[in-house]
């Protein structure tokens, strides 16, 4: 057995990404534009079943601009989950207006019960729109993060926001790939059900293009409006004309080219995700107090990141994952709640006693699509020898 660094997750360029990133630099088009990021994005749109896709430079840029393009404004109010990367949140602020926080359920993602109760309880449905009554300000969208890859309660969510008239913005930045297996939206991949959906290709997600997003919509008027405002809101190319505040927010060409190569291989990369999952899983779940936290029934999950409850293990989160570095293996906690984060403290939070939990007790172990069983194997013997 390997006695290396086990990193936590890493990429895996086994395809052809030397082979198109040398092409884009033969064709010296390496910057914004160019023949692979048009093709990065009608692959993916193909990939997802969208009718385009529009690459951005991160996924939070993509979520930017779905907010824009929901009509999101200074002054409104939305609906996010306390328990997500802060990247998922920050693009409300950009827009100039304040999120709300509501807690998840056991899925990690945003709990619809809380959604559904705070609409009710706490708002008034206007022919305009929804208000909330404390603050008297418009809550114009939802921001539904699909966590570790882990679907959200979407049939929920989205009846939720049909009854109370809120845009759905869906964070699928981990979530490339998961889709539905059964129910009302079978078939139907993450970020593809709500209003429009955002994607990242952060050096830890996976596929990747280094750093990299993509933005889609339902709505052929909103994927127009992205693309618009990601590129600097050119009226002419030429004369240097434009019509709005646009933003830099392009993917460039040796990107993209990365891009295309990483998507041929994702369903190869989900597989091997699968069988890893069900490797630890018969080592660690129910083991030495460990629960191994399992995926959305009816979905067909990427399995992007593996959660290890720590139900009744002897150590504590971060004492493990201090015992875990000694040997060389790296693992995390999963994020402190935003809404205890310095700029998000004066914001109200509703419902979080269950992502405060979660906070306190998951650690996430190796998944690299690259990780051998060989060193999975030396990551779950070290994780049930630390509680022995």
């Amino acid at each position: 057995m390997s006695e290396g660094f086990i990193p936590l997750s890493v990429p895996n360029f086994s395809g052809n990404e030397k082979q198109y990133v040398s092409e884009a630099v033969v064709s010296e088009w390496v910057s914004t534009g160019g023949s692979m990021v048009s093709g990065f994005e009608e692959k993916l749109a193909a990939y997802v079943g969208m009718p385009r896709a529009v690459a951005c430079n991160s996924g939070t840029s993509g979520l930017h601009l779905a907010l824009l393009a929901a009509g999101v404004k200074p002054g409104d109010e939305v609906l996010a989950p306390t328990l997500t990367f802060i990247a998922a949140v920050n693009p409300i602020r950009y827009c100039g207006a304040e999120p709300v926080f509501l807690g998840c359920d056991d899925s990690l993602c945003l709990d619809p019960a809380l959604l559904e109760a705070f609409c009710e309880k706490e708002c008034v449905l206007k022919e305009d729109g929804l208000y909330r009554r404390q603050s008297g300000k418009r809550v114009a969208a939802v921001v539904a993060v699909h966590v570790f890859g882990n679907l959200a309660d979407m049939p929920r969510i989205m009846a939720a926001a049909q009854k109370y008239r809120l845009k759905v913005i869906e964070d699928a930045t981990e979530a490339l790939g998961t889709r539905y297996t059964e129910g009302p939206y079978q078939g139907r991949f993450a970020g593809t059900i709500g209003d429009a959906g955002a994607y990242s290709f952060n050096g830890n997600k996976i596929i990747t293009t280094g750093a990299g997003g993509m933005t889609v919509s339902l709505h052929p008027d909103w994927a127009e409006r992205m693309k618009y405002l990601s590129t600097q809101a050119k009226d002419d190319l030429l004369q240097f004309l434009h019509g709005d505040v646009g933003y830099n927010y392009r993917m460039t060409n040796l990107q993209a080219a990365l891009g295309l190569a990483q998507l041929e291989q994702l369903e190869g990369f989900i597989a091997h995700k699968h069988a890893l999952y069900d490797f630890y899983r018969e080592r660690l779940d129910g083991k030495k107090g460990i629960k191994m936290l399992g995926f959305r029934p009816g979905t067909r999950p990427n399995e992007w990141f593996f959660s290890l409850y720590l139900e009744d293990y002897p150590l504590e989160r971060d004492a493990l994952i201090d015992a875990l570095s000694k040997k060389q293996i790296q693992t995390r906690p999963i994020w402190a709640l935003i809404h205890e984060q310095k700029p998000y403290r004066k914001n109200e939070a509703f419902g979080v006693e269950k992502a405060a939990d979660y906070r306190a007790r998951i650690v996430n172990i190796p998944c690299s699509t690259n990780l051998s069983f060989e060193d999975a194997g030396r990551v779950a013997a070290a994780i049930i020898e630390l509680a022995e």
